[in-house]
């Protein structure tokens, strides 16, 4: 079968599930609006619910608060459908690398989730993810107190979700067993670092299917930081691209959607025309041939 690039946005076959919620399978990660310029932003993020997007990724700590409140003026009062997920762990922090500070004890998820909530202006959080920084990976690494263990941390976000502040808990970056020792809690997703040529968490991902979680890859197309390989740039990528008639990103995206059916995206960008490549990525029909040869780049 022919690959094939149809026209229209987002155009998944099924939904997929976030929690007990179904989501278009393409959703908008909004990290990068940190720096965009403030009417770009908020206009980037109407449009993106416009095209179907009800899954939109943020954090606190995404220039501290900053765009948090660009979602709250370009999307409240957020349609219904509209499902926001945010992040703790972390803390916006100007001296610190990559301008972030480790926030990991059970006050300082506390603290964040009420920063969310007045930031974002609602009463209740779809679905907070907890992000654990004692494993590796990419991004800042905890010590000294902020070592905390994933008892005490998931305590105090079931308390959060018994209060109403919360409705869902997910998890980031984290190992195999730290997803199975979280199950008897209710896990709605799993964000980790995965892409076409990093499957260092295919363990992690095998946990998501046998339990229906959602998986929402980071980094889905690899990155420039140091010893990360950029998907776009590897020559079968590129290859399959010009065969599909599609973009190098658009074919990483299809290849994470067709790896399995928990998979949903959340690519991120401050570009009107990037933003609706991205969703056509979801309507990308990759060959059984294709797939395979693509497939095999995760044994290099």
């Amino acid at each position: 079968m022919a690959e094939t690039a149809q026209v229209h946005p987002n155009g998944t076959d099924a939904p997929g599930r976030l929690g007990g919620r179904p989501v278009n399978r393409v959703g908008y990660g909004a990290m990068q609006l940190e720096n965009a310029e403030r009417e770009q932003a908020v206009s980037l993020l109407r449009r993106a619910v416009e095209w179907g997007v009800d899954h939109v990724d943020t954090a606190q700590f995404y220039g501290d608060g900053h765009v948090n409140e660009l979602i709250r003026t370009a999307l409240h009062p957020y349609p219904e459908h509209l499902v926001v997920v945010s992040k703790v762990g972390a803390v916006h922090d100007d001296g610190g690398q990559y301008g972030l500070a480790p926030a990991q004890r059970p006050e300082d998820l506390r603290a964040s989730v009420e920063a969310n909530l007045r930031s974002l202006g609602v009463e209740r959080l779809d679905v907070v993810n907890l992000r654990r920084l004692d494993g590796g990976g990419p991004g800042i690494q905890a010590s000294g107190d902020q070592l905390v263990d994933l008892d005490d941390q998931l305590a105090e976000l079931v308390a959060l979700r018994q209060e109403g502040k919360i409705d869902d808990i997910g998890l980031s970056n984290v190992t195999q067993d730290q997803l199975r020792h979280a199950l008897p809690i209710g896990i709605a997703c799993v964000q980790n670092c995965y892409n076409l040529l990093d499957r260092s968490g295919e363990s992690v991902l095998d946990e998501c299917r046998a339990h229906d979680i959602a998986w929402v890859p980071f980094f889905p197309l690899g990155s420039a930081l140091p010893g990360m390989a950029k998907v776009t740039d590897h020559p079968a990528v590129t290859a399959a691209a010009e065969r599909a008639g599609a973009t190098p990103a658009q074919v990483g995206l299809a290849w994470l959607l067709a790896h399995a059916p928990q998979v949903l995206l959340i690519p991120g960008t401050t570009d009107p025309a990037h933003l609706e490549q991205n969703f056509d990525a979801a309507d990308i029909q990759l060959s059984p041939e294709t797939v395979a040869e693509l497939d095999e780049l995760g044994n290099e």
